[in-house]
């Protein structure tokens, strides 16, 4: 039996920004990959079945009302489980910190007397191993291979079947702490954590980041909300970003559709500094930019789409057979091979973000010029190739619309940064313009379909794609442009279900080479209200992004899909990239510009060495 009765948007999210777990709404850890988002999970029921390992409270008696919050603007989740003798609090979290992590249980004794229990089973290696314990260092610890945990709390536990428990009995104002840490087992485990010192840190380290967000409005909650959950995604070592914190949460119930995303995408990575640098987060913007040049320094032919996050290239993709998957959506796969694919429209989200990070003050100095202009040159051999695209597709590469018009991006942003820094590389600004103009020249011709009136997902393609919402938001073209409108248009006619937005349709043009469908695209529906909104059908917008607000679990967060006919979430959870698009318009709602556009930052146009070299058309 798999543990498919909890739903994805049934789970909360912790974090200490180097890896993370997911916790279901009764108080159970599904997912705990230790001691990186991209390790090997130790509790990996979520994927598997209970003996592929959790970590679970519950009362003896039957239980009558949970209820569960994330205390303030923290990461510090509080469920409440009331039984007819009692209530207490779990309180859980994960104390930002150095090498060893900890996720800490403080079970908080609130009305009444109630009796508990505690199960523990740890499985290494994604569910497989079975640890040995013993009693030593002041706990219980748990060994196998290179990995070793420790559990430490006054209750006294003892081993049944294979798993660790505990029964104790909690009274109104009863504290007790549970603390589980791990460590390399051919090392002693760190010193014990003091859960009520870690807690109040915890508190003060999560206050301390959310009141840097210093914009009110209407969105508030849910924009600090969703940059918690990016920043509880960064690796803070390095600065990179994780697109999600979980493998395999299939975009399609029982289907194949099951890929890692525990790693980072150049694009998705882009789009969060993006968002951070106009959210006023300059630190995690810089550590991003210098995670970014890292992990693409070498060859410019060999830069790749997605990185470990510490900028390894080597995630080669394989198949785990032990464990079930979620709901059976099988197979459960570790590594993702997109990170061999050629995705041209990476180029032009990351000189976007670089662009947007050097106006905002974090300057590109002289050796990462060498490097931006080895892109360049990189991309001017090669803009013309097909791709496999934004989305990833195993179909084969094509001349993908999207992909060429992040590749004028990239010229235009290039074009920019030559006009507006100290950066020597004025011999290569004429060229730059001319290639930003031929490759404008030929998405307009060759990506616009006359008969639809609409660009569409590829050159000489009838089929629309939910990546040319971002047209408008790019500087590309602009939104009153009828060229856009009728796009816009299309979209709505063809990709809609249910009010929302699909990425394209993969039965119909089998461009993806996977079989089975998907839910709904959540960045692609902000996207559309973006679009909405800047085209004046204000009304409209504010509806489809409020109702994409509903969507959030209790705890404000999304996954990356949604089924509008099962009313449930779909694929990998927490989602960096539905989260980010949700920030994005909200404040492009409140009447800011987005965040792609030149405009963001204002210029002072009698600053630049040479004239505006922007498209006239943008």
């Amino acid at each position: 039996m798999t543990t498919g009765g909890t739903k994805i948007e049934d789970y909360a999210f912790l974090s200490d920004t180097q890896t993370g777990a997911l916790v279901s709404r009764d108080g159970c850890v599904d997912w705990l990959c230790l001691p990186r988002f991209d390790s090997p999970a130790c509790f990996a029921s979520l994927l598997g079945e209970k003996k592929n390992g959790h970590w679970r409270f519950f009362p003896e008696e039957k239980v009558e009302k949970t209820r569960r919050r994330y205390r303030d603007e923290t990461l510090i989740l509080e469920t409440e489980i009331e039984t007819k003798s009692g209530a207490v609090r779990l309180i859980d979290f994960m104390p930002p910190r150095g090498e060893n992590p900890d996720i800490i249980r403080i079970v908080e004794g609130l009305r009444g007397k109630m009796s508990m229990q505690m199960e523990l089973i740890v499985r290494f290696d994604y569910g497989q191993i079975v640890p040995w314990v013993r009693k030593r260092h002041d706990g219980l610890e748990a060994i196998a291979g290179p990995d070793g945990l420790i559990l430490r709390t006054p209750i006294e536990t003892y081993g049944k079947d294979l798993t660790t428990v505990a029964d104790f009995t909690v009274a109104k104002g009863d504290r007790v702490p549970f603390v589980l840490t791990w460590f390399l087992s051919h090392r002693d485990p760190p010193r014990k954590v003091n859960a009520e010192h870690a807690l109040r840190d915890t508190e003060k380290y999560w206050r301390e980041w959310s009141k840097q967000y210093v914009i009110k409005g209407e969105w508030r909650d849910a924009i600090v909300r969703s940059l918690i959950t990016l920043k509880g995604l960064t690796y803070e070592p390095t600065g990179g970003m994780v697109a999600a914190l979980t493998t395999s949460l299939p975009e399609e119930i029982g289907g194949v559709r099951n890929w890692d995303y525990r790693y980072c995408w150049l694009r998705d990575a882009a789009f969060i500094m993006l968002t951070l640098v106009s959210a006023g987060y300059r630190e995690e913007a810089k550590s991003w930019r210098e995670w970014l040049l890292r992990a693409i320094a070498g060859s410019p032919a060999q830069m790749q789409a997605i990185y470990g996050v510490r900028g390894e290239r080597r995630l080669d993709e394989h198949e785990i057979p032990w464990l079930s998957g979620y709901e059976d959506s099988k197979p459960v796969r570790i590594g993702n091979g997109a990170s061999n694919q050629f995705q041209l429209d990476v180029y032009g989200e990351v000189l976007a973000a670089i662009w947007q990070a050097d106006r905002a003050g974090i300057k590109m100095e002289e050796p990462d010029w060498a490097l931006m202009v080895q892109l360049m040159k990189f991309l001017e051999a090669n803009w013309q190739n097909p791709d496999e695209g934004m989305w990833e597709v195993r179909g084969g590469r094509k001349q993908f619309t999207h992909s060429k018009m992040m590749a004028w991006v990239a010229f235009d942003r290039a074009v920019k940064l030559v006009e507006e820094c100290s950066c020597a590389a004025d011999e290569h600004y004429d060229r730059w313009q001319k290639i930003r103009d031929q490759v404008h020249a030929e998405v307009c011709e060759r990506g616009y379909n006359v008969e639809k009136k609409a660009f569409t997902q590829y050159f000489g393609s009838d089929a629309m794609d939910a990546s040319l919402l971002m047209m408008p938001l790019t500087g590309f073209l602009p939104i009153t442009d009828e060229r856009v409108r009728g796009t816009i248009e299309a979209i709505e006619r063809e990709l809609m279900q249910d009010g929302l937005v699909l990425r394209y349709r993969p039965q119909q043009e089998k461009v993806d080479g996977l079989p089975g469908r998907e839910g709904v695209f959540l960045p692609c529906s902000f996207w559309l209200a973006n679009c909405l909104h800047l085209l004046g059908r204000k009304k409209e917008a504010r509806e489809l992004f409020e109702r994409l607000l509903a969507l959030r679990n209790d705890l404000g967060l999304l996954s990356e899909e949604y089924d509008p006919l099962a009313k449930r979430q779909l694929g990998n959870f927490p989602q960096a990239f539905s989260h980010l698009a949700l920030v994005t318009a909200a404040r492009i709602l409140g009447g800011e510009t987005p965040p792609f556009l030149p405009k963001l930052i204002k210029l002072d146009l009698r600053s630049r060495r040479r004239g505006a070299g922007s498209n006239p058309r943008s």
